[in-house]
This record gives structure tokens, C-alpha cells and sequence, in this order.
């Protein structure tokens, strides 16, 4: 059986924003050259020579970090800009809800506006007469109808901006971080409608910093990063690294910034590095709830001693200590340190809630004297396939007995 055919296909797509200089220019020949110099060299390159295909009917989603290119990417796909080099070919009715009511015209009535919009995406005037209706009561805003859209609220707007593009049954769909700005029962229908363009064969791409949303909706994703493509691939290996390149950057930063990491101690040994280690023994900044992990650090203590002590606390970013341990409680009697080590706290089954946990490091005597003490030195996050309160997701089961029956369950996030 033959693959679909491409929905999508971009091929070196570059956009570069040219930045104007302020600086005045004497003559007509100076203004002409710095035109040349700035367009040539001091260009914004907000997309890098990215590429991809996306087959018809898949669900594709984008991450990265704020000016990565997410959203050029997407003006691309929609055509509102044009690239600066490459190619962008999107096959099939396209519809684009990239910002918050845009292209509506603000002094006009909402009924007005879909009636505008539903004929700039191609359908005819019986076609906008007969989904009417039912873009109205999706966005629910009936008793705003006849108003100008200026007065809507900006969750209004976008319910009324994403109920005109679901419902001109498009082929391609493009979504910007639409569901950041709905209540949950607007976000309950859109993700319905998602799922209803997924059963019937259309392409979605959609941007979100909604990492779980995007695992979960997504098969692919893409990963940009400086408006390069950095990783292309399943859903939850590109989240897992991104996940884990936002907690090694954080990491860095924190330790590296002056006053990132509060610090105090004589220096007789120095905290060089604080990880956290997952299940495979490499550095993560993701790990789900119940699996194997470890935290290590890594020591120079630049003259011999013979008091130490080593510790770690986990809490949460809101300062809830969920472990606190050390060396001396463990029951280890320290002898010598000199030079260079390493130390490793394994912890067979992380058993924590999903959120984000900060990570507290120090190496002091005996008597609680900090010659290194890092506080929130890391921090990581926890996944899990569903969610729980607290700080605690211990493997769980339900029993029941008597008069109980259950319709359905729910085995999804």
C-alpha cells in the first residue's frame, strides 16, 4: 500500500527579518550602501533552513523555547509571509487560527466577521448560511452575536477564530497555542474537534508549550531551537529531549549566573556539578513518576580532609522538602577526601506526583559547617500517565465491592 501523499512539504525554508539602523546618512550613496550591508548582514534569521514532509492525516506537532521559530514557522504554512529562501508547499483548503481574532475587523459585528471570514477561506455564501448555526453555538456567543467584535473578550474572540476555522471543513489546519487562552470547556470541544479531524483524515500542525498535550495528541513533533530544526521524530522522544536540553540549560544557568544559586560555604571542598540521572544513566530533566533515577555530584576538595559529610534534599519549587538525606545519617564515618570525586544517591523508584522539584546539594563536617552548599542547584520534572495531589504517586490500584458499577474508564492522562 502506497504512502499518502504529502500534505505539506518544505524544503530549506529560511526567513530573515531585515533590521533597519536608526543612523542618518549623509548622502544618497552612504543611505544605499548601509541598505546593502544591513540586508546582507544584519538580518534577524528567525527561520534556518528547515525542512520537512508531513503526509496527509497526521497530527504534527511544534515545541521549542520563545523566538525558536515556532511561529515563523507557521506564518510560513499559512502564507502570511513568504521565505526569504526555500520552499513551502501546503496542498489542499488551508485554514490558520494564528493569533487571537485574526482578521477580524473590529468595529463590525461578529456576525458580520463570519460571514467575511468563512468567504477569505473559501467557502461560498450557502455554505457560511449553512454552517452558520453551528459556529455560533460552538464559540457560544449568541448574545454577542450583532455586537462589534471589539468589545468580545479575548476568549470571545479566539472561540469565535477557532469555530470558523474548524467549521470550513479544512484539509490543513494550523493552530497557535489556541487552547492557552480558553476555559476548560472551550478546550474540552477543541480537543474533541482535533480528534474529529484526526478520524477523518486531515493534517493538524499546532504549536503549544503544552508538552503533555503535544505527547499526547501528537505522532510527531518537531523541535526547534534559534530557528534551526534540531530534532524531527516520535512524539515523546522529542519532548523527552527537549524536556531534558530546558533542564540542562536551566541547570547551567542557575550554577553559572552570579546569584543564580544561592551558595555559601569555607571551601574546603566546592560542589563542581549536580545532576540528575535517569532510568538509562544519562542526564535527564524529565522522568516519570516510579522510575529509577539518581542524583550525583561531583567534588574537589583541594587539600586533604578527614571530616565530611554529604547530602542532597529534593522539594518542591514551592520549598515542600519531600526527601532530605546525607551521608552521616546513612550511617557512613567519613575518613578521607582529596582531589576529585564522585557522589551517587540511587533511588530505585522515584515515586513523586507530576511537577517540577528543585534539587539541594552540600558536602559539610560533621557538625553542620557548609564548606558547599548549593541550594536548588538542579531541578527536574516528573511525568506520569495520570494526575495526583501531593507529592506522592506511589504504584496504586482500586478494588470495590457491593452496589458499584462503572460505565467506562478513562486509561488516557
Amino acid at each position: 500500500m502506497s504512502s499518502p501523499a504529502p500534505a505539506i512539504l518544505v524544503n530549506d525554508a529560511t526567513k530573515v527579518y531585515r533590521r533597519y539602523g536608526r543612523r542618518p546618512h549623509g548622502t544618497l550613496k552612504s543611505a544605499l550602501l548601509s541598505a546593502r550591508r544591513s540586508a546582507a548582514g544584519e538580518g534577524v534569521v528567525a527561520l534556518d533552513g528547515v525542512s520537512f514532509e508531513l503526509p496527509a492525516g497526521e497530527v504534527l506537532g511544534v515545541i521549542g523555547a520563545n523566538g525558536s521559530g515556532k511561529s515563523t514557522l507557521l506564518k510560513l504554512l499559512s502564507g502570511i509571509v513568504r521565505p526569504t529562501r526555500g520552499t513551502v508547499d501546503v496542498r489542499g483548503r488551508l485554514a490558520a487560527l494564528l493569533e487571537l481574532g485574526a482578521g477580524f475587523h473590529p468595529e463590525i459585528s461578529g456576525r458580520e466577521n463570519i460571514e467575511i471570514t468563512g468567504l477569505l477561506l473559501g467557502l461560498t455564501k450557502k455554505e457560511i448560511a449553512r454552517r452558520f448555526d453551528e459556529i455560533v453555538a460552538f464559540a457560544e456567543v449568541e448574545d454577542f452575536l450583532d455586537a462589534p467584535v471589539k468589545t468580545y473578550s479575548s476568549g470571545m474572540a479566539v472561540r469565535l477564530g477557532f469555530a470558523i476555522a474548524a467549521h470550513v471543513d479544512p484539509d490543513v489546519l494550523l493552530v497557535d497555542e489556541v487552547l492557552a487562552v480558553g476555559d476548560e470547556a472551550f478546550s474540552h470541544r477543541a480537543l474533541e474537534k482535533f480528534s474529529e479531524f484526526e478520524r477523518l483524515g486531515r493534517t493538524l500542525v499546532f504549536v503549544s508549550h503544552d508538552l503533555s498535550l503535544i505527547a499526547e495528541r501528537c505522532r510527531r513533533v518537531l523541535y526547534l531551537e534559534r530557528g534551526r530544526l534540531v530534532a524531527d521524530g516520535a512524539a515523546e522522544e522529542v519532548v523527552a529531549r527537549y524536556r531534558d536540553r530546558v533542564a540542562e540549560a536551566e541547570g547551567e544557568r542557575r550554577l553559572e549566573a552570579p546569584g543564580g544559586v544561592s551558595r555559601i560555604g569555607s571551601g574546603a571542598a566546592a560542589i563542581q556539578s549536580v545532576r540528575l540521572l535517569g532510568r538509562d544513566g544519562r542526564p535527564a530533566g524529565s522522568v516519570e513518576t516510579g522510575d529509577s533515577v539518581a542524583l550525583e555530584m561531583a567534588v574537589r576538595a583541594p587539600e586533604p580532609l578527614s571530616d565530611f559529610v554529604f547530602g542532597f534534599q529534593i522539594a518542591t519549587v514551592a520549598g515542600c522538602v519531600v526527601l532530605g538525606t546525607n551521608t552521616a545519617l546513612e550511617g557512613f564515618l567519613a575518613e578521607r577526601l582529596e582531589g576529585d570525586a564522585r557522589i551517587c544517591l540511587r533511588i530505585p523508584s522515584l515515586d513523586l506526583a507530576p511537577g517540577v522539584y528543585a534539587v539541594d546539594a552540600a558536602v559539610h563536617a560533621r557538625d553542620g559547617a557548609p564548606y558547599d552548599y548549593r541550594r536548588d542547584a538542579r531541578r527536574f520534572e516528573v511525568t506520569a500517565p495520570r494526575r495526583s495531589a501531593g507529592v506522592w504517586s506511589p504504584r496504586r490500584s482500586w478494588e470495590f465491592e457491593g452496589g458499584i458499577s462503572w460505565k467506562h474508564r478513562d486509561n488516557g492522562g
